[in-house]
């Protein structure tokens, strides 16, 4: 009975507080032309169970023709018909999405300004035509990046490399710590004979033996670099090699907050502690800390925080010890937070050497201060910088921003109210912005409050394996 009562006060609760619950209030942009002033559905609509009939059926035929596991399908879409913040699937069932591909739409489903920018000629050969950028970039391409990511670099980032998606973003990130560490070890020297040949065989000191800090709970990615520093899933690193590089424990705070100032402080001064007792001790065993990589919000790692004096402190063990500090904002990026970067609540004028995105950014990529021997095929995609440029333009003329602040705290009260009156069910409400997550009492529990909330046309998905609770992650545009 519990479950079922949180699951229906959690789907009203959603859809009343990011202002999608009633046709009086939802959201439409002022972007759209007055013909398409109906982009945003007046509400939910369920129509069956989730999984519908429908779903269960593709499910089926998906397994005889697709390599990988289809377990992890919860249901199949018709993104045609989904519109706004809603997402339609194939049974007709129209749902709030709260989950946003993972974290990965910024302004909800077929936004009229996106659907206008692809019916511009002008942009035709951008999406026909995929260049491979390092060497034969079109004209527009500087400008583009002007008008898009570099009009959004964080504080002190005057560089960006545009990458295709998150993983590869902070692969090369990786890569650029290593060859800055090199570089700032040689001085003004160049590689030698024996660096040149010793690299052609995976042998030192071409193939130097640096490693890069992360933190439990940390995801960063499954290629092979990143998933040395993942370490959120099992099933992600199960039977695959890794490398001998050190793990920090990321605080684990006690909430609420402001009655546990003491314990939490703490607890982030024991963590950065083993910072520096890890960083010497890798440096003891010939494997130095090239560099530090840390997510603001720790998300496929169960939405866990920390303070800013946390972070401020660890970029400067960071910078006593000659590494590089990266910021893995692939998750926060973009605005969920009320901010565009998470990292901006820090406060900092230097939060970072390097700072990787993707998702809502819509192409991957990071920012740097000194450029790297960095490439690929593609080293990105233009078309998506098209679309960035468009986003970025509803997300200023809107202020959308602001409206993600404002739902974030009409959120975040919500989930404080449900833990209130659930406190044997619900706990450790937290969030900024709209990217909120609170904790439910065990698996089952969390599994039948999730299906009655699907039920009732919310659709929060959360990753079974991992986390305790589930989280939200709303498009810009509530």
């Amino acid at each position: 009975m519990a479950t079922s009562l949180i699951g229906r006060q959690l789907a009203l609760h959603l859809q009343k507080n990011l202002w999608l619950g009633a046709p009086g209030c939802r959201y439409v942009s002022k972007a759209a032309a007055k013909a398409e002033v109906e982009f945003d559905y007046d509400g939910p609509s369920m129509k069956t169970t989730v999984p519908g009939p429908r779903s269960q059926l593709f499910v089926l035929l998906l397994n005889f023709v697709f390599s990988q596991n289809v377990g992890a399908v919860n249901f199949f879409c018709n993104y045609e018909e989904s519109r706004g913040n809603y997402l339609v699937d194939v049974d007709g069932n129209r749902m709030l999405d709260v989950y946003t591909q993972i974290s990965s739409i910024p302004i909800g489903y077929n936004h009229p300004a996106l659907l206008k920018l692809m019916t511009n000629p002008n942009n035709l050969s951008t999406f026909v035509n995929r260049p491979a950028l390092g060497i034969l970039p079109p004209e527009n391409f500087p400008d583009k990046l002007t008008e898009s990511l570099l009009s959004i670099a964080p504080s002190g980032m005057s560089r960006v490399q545009t990458m295709a998606c998150g993983s590869c973003s902070n692969e090369n990130a990786y890569k650029a710590m290593f060859i800055w560490y090199r570089n700032k070890e040689r001085g003004q020297s160049g590689p030698s004979a024996e660096d040149i040949s010793s690299c052609m065989v995976n042998q030192g000191p071409g193939c130097p033996d640096l490693s890069i800090l992360s933190f439990t709970g940390a995801f960063h990615g499954r290629t092979l670099g990143c998933l040395a520093t993942t370490h959120s899933k099992v099933i992600h690193k199960l039977d695959v090699p890794s490398f001998d590089w050190p793990i920090a424990p990321f605080p684990r705070l006690q909430y609420p907050l402001e009655e546990f100032s003491r314990e939490n402080a703490q607890e982030e001064a024991r963590c950065l502690e083993e910072v520096e007792d890890l960083i010497v001790k890798w440096r003891q065993k010939g494997k130095p800390v090239a560099g530090i990589v840390i997510e603001p919000i720790q998300a496929e790692g169960g939405d866990n925080h920390a303070s800013a004096d946390f972070f401020i402190r660890l970029r400067r063990i960071a910078a006593k010890h000659g590494c590089a500090f990266h910021v893995d904002e692939v998750q926060t990026g973009g605005g969920c937070t009320g901010k565009f970067w998470a990292h901006e609540h820090w406060g900092s004028d230097d939060p970072a050497d390097i700072v990787s995105f993707s998702k809502k950014l819509l192409t991957g990529g990071y920012y740097h201060k000194e450029p790297y021997r960095i490439f690929n095929t593609w080293m990105g995609d233009p078309s998506k910088n098209l679309f960035l440029c468009e986003v970025l333009n509803v997300i200023r003329r809107e202020n959308l921003l602001e409206e993600v602040a404002r739902s974030g705290k009409a959120l975040i009260n919500g989930l404080y109210e449900l833990q209130a009156q659930y406190p044997g069910l619900l706990s450790r409400a937290r969030g900024q912005g709209t990217f909120c997550a609170i904790d439910v009492r065990d698996d089952a529990t969390r599994d039948k409050i999730l299906v009655k909330t699907r039920d009732k046309a919310a659709a929060p998905i959360c990753d079974h394996e991992l986390q305790k609770g589930f989280n939200t992650s709303s498009p810009l545009s509530v």
